[in-house]
């Protein structure tokens, strides 16, 4: 029922992510949402952010923000990062993810979407065939809105846990 907003993937952080095991499979492409997901909402880059943009570049990965957020704030996230980007980009429409890989030059089999909302983000993903990576948000303190997003991607997480728990449990 809620299989297509699941990630193919659930990790701690977008900064903890093995790429060099991603690149080694044939990954090409990075999509990347910004707010809570490599900084808060509304921050400039951080050095953690572009220090993680030079090693990825360095290492031969495309990379491409996308964001809902007006171009304004994609562009103050972006003025040190210097990748390709996407503001008010619809998410979870597939446009956004299609315009992305084209910009970037890849496809969706060596494409990866990295995002912290389930029904935006990796929802979007899905949609475009893109394999996903679901991030805690860095920020404890939300707008109202995805707040109340939220509590509704608990519910899906927990059918989610429940489906890997089950699965790791036939491999025991």
């Amino acid at each position: 029922m809620f299989e297509k907003f699941y990630p193919d993937h659930e990790v701690e952080s977008a900064y903890k992510i093995n790429y060099e095991e991603l690149y080694q499979k044939g990954y090409r492409g990075l999509i990347y949402d910004i707010d809570n997901t490599l900084t808060e909402h509304g921050a400039p880059a951080t050095k953690e952010a572009k220090d993680l943009m030079e090693q990825l570049k360095r290492k031969g990965f495309q990379i491409c923000l996308l964001s809902n957020n007006k171009e304004e704030r994609v562009k103050l996230f972006n003025e040190e990062i210097k990748v390709q980007y996407i503001h008010k980009a619809g998410k979870p429409s597939i446009k956004g993810y299609q315009r992305a890989m084209e910009l970037m030059g890849t496809t969706k089999e060596n494409t990866v979407f990295i995002g912290d909302q389930l029904f935006t983000d990796v929802y979007g993903a899905n949609r475009a065939g893109v394999v996903s990576y679901l991030v805690k948000p860095i920020a404890k303190h939300e707008e109202i809105q995805i707040i109340l997003k939220r509590y509704l991607e608990k519910i899906v997480l927990y059918f989610y846990h429940e489906k890997q728990r089950k699965k790791a449990s036939r491999f025991l």
